[in-house]
């Protein structure tokens, strides 16, 4: 799960009825429910959603478009188009930090559809007035643009019976538009998308919905001949671009690939822009005149300092360019933004053991290995001393305020929980150990610093259960990675205990020296020196007792 910092970004409405003066997150709409009439109308429900989200935005609010809501559910592992429970929708309107969900029913019986919605708004935890607006089917457009408007309480002074003024579709070409984003097979998506192109041909909508599903299905040439020479003022123009410079990027033709890229970035700086470019530049090797890849990737880090795949891609190209020291800085910034990545770990790992970091380097390839079974295979191959090709991040959407709002609900709500599950396991591993229960002690434990790999408690109380076990060498490598992640006087002195057991008194009495470093007046690293300093043969040193 991909993980960014909040936007500076405010949600103004033009109307305080959909969600509230106060509240700043944007709006779900649902797919609507279908409760009678011929079993072909089934894309009207995902149609509404689609056409209700594109009015909104048009009048001023700010909802969340399919594209958006689709990515949103993906990382949430939830069926884009397939109903909801009430409570799931609500559970899942808090998860994207929503504002207001907008759900509704329609129903289409001799030709007249009837469509009925309503907003829940999220944070007072209650349901607006049900909107109910009717009409023939075939002023579809219409109606979901009087619903729009009632569920934003906003009259049209001039009358208008048509959406926001947003060009619209003939119905039939929509009705295929709809049903290739709702196909289950790509083949079949394909097919409708492009009878919808077919009979409209300047449905840019289609046009970037068949760039997905031909990208999906590595046609990328196909991929480019859908959204190649659309129109430069249509609103969708920007989006096209970037999809033509992603298939450029797969059909290896880098050089045109960085012209677009430049040129978009030229007109509207953008963090993904920058990543893009710094993975040409890593890819084509052969034109640093043009910007080493450290320099797009710093720019993409500086814009979305919150953006693990961005820290990801410039520790990455470090490592490539074998500085370490740097790469080592920013792989730590990238798996402490998403503990669970498994590239970051493994390459972290390498550039740890390249600048002297083993105990730390080795605990990097064992979690790399524990997250993925491609580690776990190379190791097996004796082929995990050596930096991995191909693993930098291509950013695959251009983000929208809403889409970086949301992904940051997601990903701060799944970090949470995370979070919440790792301090559950070292709350058991610190019972159990107390409880003298070592073997149960330190599976909870293990259990804890894999969610949360830093948690310097955890390395803490495990090293403590190995020495408790008779794993003294187990214990000094933990204690190692708890001073890692946060060095105390406690730490430096369970570490030197540990030393004394395996008798590398001079190794104990460097750790000793560091807690005195940190606390002159320690009264138990006083003591545990004049420990060392007996078993030495030698009288205590002025000042222990």
């Amino acid at each position: 799960m991909p993980m960014r910092a909040l936007l500076p970004w405010v949600l103004v409405l033009l109307a305080p009825g959909l969600a509230g003066a106060q509240s700043t997150g944007p709006i779900l709409v649902m797919p609507f429910d279908r409760t009678g009439g011929d079993s072909h109308l089934q894309w009207l429900g995902e149609g509404a959603a689609v056409v209700i989200a594109d009015d909104l935005n048009a009048l001023g609010a700010s909802a969340l478009t399919r594209p958006e809501r689709v990515d949103a559910f993906e990382q949430l592992s939830l069926p884009a188009s397939a109903p909801l429970s009430r409570a799931t929708v609500i559970k899942v309107g808090q998860l994207l930090g929503a504002s207001e969900v907008i759900v509704g029913s329609l129903e289409v019986r001799d030709a007249v559809l009837t469509v009925r919605a309503r907003g829940i708004e999220l944070e007072a935890g209650r349901q607006r007035s049900e909107v109910v607006e009717t009409g023939p089917l075939g002023e579809l457009f219409g109606i979901f643009g009087r619903v729009s408007r009632r569920l934003l309480e906003v009259t049209d002074s001039r009358g208008r019976t048509g959406t926001a003024g947003i060009a619209t579709p003939p119905v039939e070409a929509f009705e295929q538009y709809i049903k290739g984003l709702v196909a289950e097979t790509p083949a079949s998506q394909a097919r409708f998308l492009e009878r919808a192109i077919e009979l409209h041909p300047a449905y840019d909508a289609a046009r970037l919905a068949l760039w997905t599903v031909r990208s999906e299905q590595n046609d990328h040439a196909g991929a480019l001949g859908a959204v190649r020479g659309m129109a430069a003022g249509s609103p969708f123009a920007r989006g096209a671009r970037f999809d033509a410079a992603l298939s450029l990027m797969e059909l290896a033709r880098y050089d045109e690939a960085f012209t677009e890229l430049t040129a978009l970035a030229a007109e509207r700086p953008a963090a993904a822009l920058d990543n893009n470019l710094g993975v040409v530049q890593l890819r084509r090797g052969d034109a640093p005149q043009a910007g080493l890849p450290t320099y797009f990737f710093t720019r993409a880090a500086d814009t979305e300092p919150g953006q693990p795949d961005y820290a990801f891609n410039l520790g990455y190209a470090y490592a490539r360019q074998r500085d370490m020291e740097a790469g080592r800085y920013w792989l730590r910034e990238a798996v402490r933004r998403n503990p669970a990545d498994a590239d970051a770990h493994f390459v972290l790992g390498l550039a740890l053991d390249s600048t002297g970091g083993r105990v730390e380097a080795a605990r990097e390839r064992e979690l790399a290995r524990q997250l993925s079974a491609r580690y776990e295979e190379a190791e097996a191959r004796g082929r995990n001393d050596t930096l991995p090709r191909d693993l930098e991040r291509v950013k695959r959407t251009l983000e929208t305020p809403r889409g970086a709002q949301v992904d940051a609900a997601i990903v701060g709500t799944l970090q949470r929980e995370q979070d919440e599950l790792a301090r559950f396991h070292l709350d058991r591993g610190r019972r159990l150990a107390h409880e003298q229960d070592d073997r149960g002690a330190i599976a909870e434990l293990r259990r804890a610093i894999y969610l949360s790999p830093y948690l310097s408690d955890a390395h803490l109380l495990l090293g403590r259960a190995y020495v408790r076990s008779g794993r003294s060498r187990d214990a000094i490598d933990a204690f190692k990675i708890a001073i890692w992640s946060q060095e105390t006087v406690v730490a430096r002195l369970d570490l030197a205990r540990a030393y004394l057991q395996v008798e590398d008194e001079a190794a104990a009495r460097a750790e000793v020296e560091r807690a005195l470093a940190l606390d002159p007046t320690s009264a138990e690293a006083k003591r545990v020196l004049a420990e060392i300093e007996r078993r030495g043969g030698r009288e205590p040193r002025g000042g222990a007792s």
